[in-house]
């Protein structure tokens, strides 16, 4: 279970999250939902140990976590973007963090991870020659390939035009639930929020304003903001 407790982060002397509370249940997955420039993309960072927090807290399975090095969190991020290397295979890329973990058998572990996203034989593709949800299918598979303890992923259909981003958010679904992943998604959009998570978070100007299922907010937001940006 992650809990951030009372999150600040300051940068270069200005506050991009304040006073930040959420918690994620085992297999459970949140989406966290606001505007562009709200501090969604800052807090994936935060927990992953990119950014390091002014004041608060983050704990898994209640201990603070708050002083472990990136690499030793155990997390898995998926940035916008999908970030993946040009100059690899497929089967290269998914591979990456199982090599600087310093797994063995990577290459089954690859061919495992690229069967989760239907993507079962592509190795040996380059990533140049991939339509761009085959490429969100491959930064999934790298992300979920090291077996993370939470994932998160930062406006992971962003990039894609509407037609194959209704697809993909049920495929993404599905494959977080089938490996049975605690997961936190970041996005600005309500439609896609809802149909990937259990949960939504409302975040504004860098902060967390209200937590709930989509007819709990709807049925009591906490203001009128919330009540319009989730209408």
């Amino acid at each position: 279970m992650l809990q951030v407790a009372n999150l600040d982060v300051v940068i270069d002397s200005k506050p991009i999250l304040e006073n930040v509370s959420l918690s994620v249940a085992d297999s459970e997955i949140v989406a966290v939902l606001g505007p562009s420039g709200s501090g969604k993309s800052t807090l994936l960072r935060a927990i992953a140990g990119l950014v390091e927090p002014a004041t608060g807290d983050i704990k898994w399975d209640g201990r603070s976590i708050a002083n472990v090095s990136t690499h030793r969190r155990g997390f898995g991020l998926m940035f916008q973007g999908y970030a993946l290397f040009p100059h690899m295979t497929v089967g290269e890329n998914v591979g990456f963090g199982l090599k600087m973990a310093g797994k063995d058998d990577i290459d089954g572990q690859v061919e495992e991870a690229l069967s989760w996203v239907g993507l079962k034989g592509f190795e040996s593709r380059q990533v140049e020659s991939l339509s761009g949800g085959e490429q969100q299918r491959v930064a999934l598979a790298r992300t979920l390939a090291p077996r993370p303890d939470l994932v998160m992923l930062d406006e992971p259909l962003g990039a894609l035009d509407r037609n194959l981003r209704q697809k993909l958010v049920t495929d993404t679904r599905e494959v977080l639930e089938e490996r049975d992943v605690t997961a936190i998604v970041v996005t600005h959009d309500r439609e896609e929020a809802v149909a990937m998570s259990n949960r939504l978070a409302l975040m504004r100007a860098g902060t967390i304003v209200q937590t709930g299922l989509l007819d709990e907010l709807l049925a009591n937001p906490a203001d009128e903001w919330v009540a319009e940006f989730i209408a």
